[in-house]
């Protein structure tokens, strides 16, 4: 993206200027029927809901490279609380939680995987604050990979780093936050010869492109007026752009959705350089945010997210904790449920609501990104007010009673 340089796909993930790479596919020609039908018939690879767009993401992998589980088919919600809540009447949520390991991570590691099994890796690597450590040591031992992840101590959700373990991840514990455990595993894949596969690999971004795609086509091939998502390390944001923009260029859709990218407060980089106008995004040094999925300092594509922002005529925003814990309470007593940083996507197009920029009869799709058991001390602890500085608007906790009718009764009326 920096030098302008072309290359054919190889064992890198930076260019030799320093600069991020990114997949340019020539030729495609594809069109809504064809997908249509792939959609119906159900057969491998296109049950799965990223190689269904298989031109579109990776080309060059053959059938029987590809590791998937699968991944994607992720179902569209709608509720009216949700919507009251938002103030925004055609509003839904798209839930990536609903992958095999409870974030849209699969989507970019299928890719990621099949295609360090097609450049043949026998070790993959990557540094994490959950999700991405959850898929990269699924995938991997899917395909008798081996993997070592390279968490922040202390700093990742019990629920992710279980998995991890479980899927048999070698798993090193950085002593400092996630931007230390990313610099740390790019020194360490360089020398080791681990093939890196955090969203600075260009393939991951390509596989969460499939969000796009499929949501495109859930909704008929009728855009929506808003695509709203939660931005930590920006990856999401590239990818949800970059796909709206090749829709558009492969004539599958008539205009491009708007792109919202939402912070939180406390790691909010992205959002200052938005902001403030300036020409890259501050780093922060410690990042604060209960919503761990996106609580990074230093953000490694954002310039690939600022061109999706731009492309898009989208905008970038930040909300606090508090609005995104009640964001996540509304989401989870409709039912539907999420971890932390997907409800920032909700709390974004409230405060956007709010703020006049989306209007309340714009159609909204939020991209809820994990898992309500990604984090479940976030849960509990909401609603038994345990979080500092957090009030419990939305407040759920149990009831002890004696065991006796009388005492049942009573709490019940």
């Amino acid at each position: 993206m920096d030098c302008g340089a072309e290359r054919e796909p190889a064992s890198i993930w930076r260019c030799e200027c320093g600069g991020l790479l990114d997949v340019v596919t020539t030729g495609v020609e594809i069109t809504r029927a064809e997908l249509d039908r792939r959609a119906r018939s159900r057969k491998k690879p296109y049950n799965s809901g990223v190689w269904l767009y298989k031109e579109l993401v990776h080309p060059l992998v053959r059938d029987d490279l590809i590791v998937t589980r699968p991944e994607g088919n992720t179902n569209i919600y709608t509720h009216a609380m949700v919507s009251e809540f938002a103030g925004i009447a055609k509003l839904s949520m798209k839930h990536e939680g609903e992958n095999p390991t409870g974030s849209f991570k699969d989507r970019g590691m299928t890719v990621g995987i099949s295609e360090a099994r097609r450049l043949g890796h026998k070790a993959v690597g990557c540094a994490s604050t959950g999700n991405t450590s959850a898929s990269l040591a699924s995938y991997a031992a899917l395909c008798g990979m081996r993997s070592v992840v390279f968490i922040p101590s202390g700093e990742i959700a019990y629920g992710k780093l279980a998995q991890a373990m479980a899927f048999g991840a070698r798993v090193l514990q950085i002593k400092g936050n996630f931007d230390d455990a990313m610099r740390i595993v790019q020194e360490a894949c360089g020398r080791l010869g681990l093939y890196l596969l955090n969203s600075i690999n260009p393939w991951r971004i390509e596989g969460q492109k499939s969000i796009a795609f499929e949501l495109i086509q859930q909704l008929r091939w009728k855009p929506p007026d808003w695509v709203i998502v939660p931005a930590g390390n920006l990856g999401n944001t590239s990818a949800i752009g970059k796909a709206l923009v090749e829709l558009r260029d492969l004539a599958l859709i008539e205009h491009l959705p708007r792109l919202a990218a939402v912070q939180a407060e406390g790691a909010n980089p992205f959002y200052s350089m938005w902001k403030e106008g300036l020409e890259r995004p501050p780093t922060l040094a410690k990042p604060e945010t209960l919503a761990s999925a996106i609580r990074i300092g230093n953000p490694v594509s954002w310039k690939r997210a600022m061109r999706a922002i731009k492309a898009t005529n989208g905008v970038v925003e930040q909300v606090s904790d508090q609005e995104i814990m009640d964001a996540k309470a509304v989401i989870d007593s409709s039912g539907i449920g999420c971890e932390p940083a997907s409800a920032a996507s909700l709390a974004g197009a409230k405060r956007l609501r709010e703020r006049g920029i989306i209007s309340s009869d714009d159609s909204v799709v939020c991209i809820l990104t994990g898992n309500i058991l990604k984090d479940p001390g976030a849960t509990v602890d909401y609603h038994t007010g345990k979080i500092n500085g957090i009030e419990p608007r939305y407040k759920n906790a149990p009831v002890e009673v004696p065991p006796d009718i009388e005492s049942v009764t009573k709490a019940l009326r």
